[in-house]
């Protein structure tokens, strides 16, 4: 615990005094954070939810509009459809994401445009099959 500020010594002088002591003795060494930059929020100024970004960040949350993350998962859905082990599965896939789509498409929410059409469905299984036979015409021990 730190002395009393004597009488009659200014503040600026006593507190200047115990920070060079402290300093000397060594007490500002191997802080938290020494020799890091300042956190960001602290230049930009006063942020209520300052709190839940830094707890987002922590644990890796990203929050996207809903038309961003409906792109995000038709892209996700896309590729699982590709990798699917059959073409039932594949089928299934583009066809629930496509329910998302239109749905998306008929009552846009708030935010950016989702910018993305139904899969064709046949297209994809097409892909999907062809994908198949070229995997297998590579496979090891096959005739080429």
């Amino acid at each position: 615990m730190t002395e009393r500020k004597p009488p009659g010594v200014p503040f600026e002088s006593w507190a200047d005094k115990q920070i060079r002591d402290a300093l000397a003795r060594g007490e500002f060494e191997r802080l938290p954070g020494a020799g890091e930059p300042l956190p960001a929020e602290l230049e930009s100024g006063y942020d209520e939810l300052w709190w839940v970004r830094r707890k987002m960040a922590r644990e890796g949350l990203a929050v996207l509009p809903p038309s961003l993350a409906l792109r995000k998962e038709a892209e996700d859905a896309l590729v699982a459809a590709y990798a699917a082990p059959s073409e039932r599965i594949a089928r299934k896939i583009i066809e629930d994401v496509n329910v998302r789509i239109r749905d998306m498409m008929f009552k846009p929410p708030p935010g950016p445009p989702l910018g993305k059409k139904p899969y064709d469905v046949e297209e994809v299984a097409r892909e999907w099959r062809q994908r198949r036979a070229a995997a297998k015409g590579n496979a090891p021990g096959s005739a080429v």
